[in-house]
């Protein structure tokens, strides 16, 4: 087990589930007021919503599409969960529902540390931020808040419909290959979306690609660093065999998401409130 800095993780990450009674409801179980939560519904093939503080708790983005944003479902969140509306969304009638959620801090601020003016709401021990800003259209750099490089950065235009982009260390660490999060398809040569730059301590690089920079779109970001025994960031080599190859972490990871990136594959999310026993099918 790897030494951590953090004592308690779910203070920063947990998950909580529930069955929709098709009213409002109020979810409980999360143990902090969360800045991003990610709803999916179980029992069913509805859209996969992220939902964040900075952009505002009740507008959400669905990370297997590219539509634009959309106000409605989660109400307001509290120390302890959240309140939802009574949406199909969040609160189908016998609909099971998974929320995945992340702490950051609240609303964020300006930060004008980039050539591209931001509000960043970030969580340093923890790893993680959410930076919102207006694309300029031409190279620049974006403050994202944390200590050190993101090893993940995922970015979707808010009024646009352009695909999610991401830019991902273990590939390229100049993130000259990109990934599409809302696609089943491998990394591709890319050097508009991010000018084929590594992310420093301070900013990531953006170019002019519609998915990270067009000029007056609005955009969010979410970066994410490894925090030694709390997270990690990386990749690993597929054996063919039936067992699989052994990944260490240094610890028993809460949410485990995999994706193939050398070729087309789905996208799977394993974690250990759905499934609290090994193996975890």
């Amino acid at each position: 087990m790897a030494y951590s800095s953090i004592a308690k993780p779910t203070d920063y990450f947990n998950t909580v589930l529930w069955t929709g009674n098709g009213s409002t409801m109020t979810i409980t179980g999360v143990g902090f007021n969360a800045d991003l939560v990610w709803v999916k519904l179980r029992s069913g093939s509805d859209d996969n919503r992220l939902f964040d503080q900075v952009r505002g708790i009740n507008k959400y983005l669905e990370a297997n599409n590219t539509d634009t944003e959309v106000t409605d479902a989660i109400l307001s969140t509290n120390s302890d969960g959240y309140n939802l509306a009574s949406a199909g969304e969040v609160t189908a009638n016998g609909g099971t529902f998974v929320g995945w959620n992340w702490k950051a801090n609240g609303a964020g601020s300006s930060n004008s540390d980039g050539t591209i003016a931001s509000t960043v709401s970030v969580n340093t021990t923890a790893g993680f931020s959410i930076v919102l800003y207006t694309g300029t259209g031409s190279a620049g750099t974006v403050t994202h808040g944390l200590s050190t490089a993101p090893r993940w950065v995922l970015n979707k235009g808010r009024d646009d419909n352009h695909s999610w982009i991401y830019g991902h260390v273990s590939v390229t660490s100049n993130f000259s290959y990109v990934g599409v999060f809302n696609s089943t398809d491998a990394f591709v040569s890319d050097n508009n979306s991010y000018n084929s730059t590594a992310p420093t301590s301070s900013v990531f690089t953006v170019n002019n690609a519609g998915g990270t920079n067009n000029d007056g779109q609005g955009y969010v970001a979410y970066c994410f660093h490894s925090v030694e025994g709390f997270s990690r960031i990386d990749r690993y080599l597929g054996n063919g065999n039936a067992s699989g190859p052994y990944v260490f972490c240094g610890f028993e990871p809460q949410f485990l998401m995999l994706k193939c990136s050398d070729a087309a594959g789905a996208w799977n999310i394993y974690d250990n409130a759905r499934n609290k026993l090994n193996p975890k099918d």
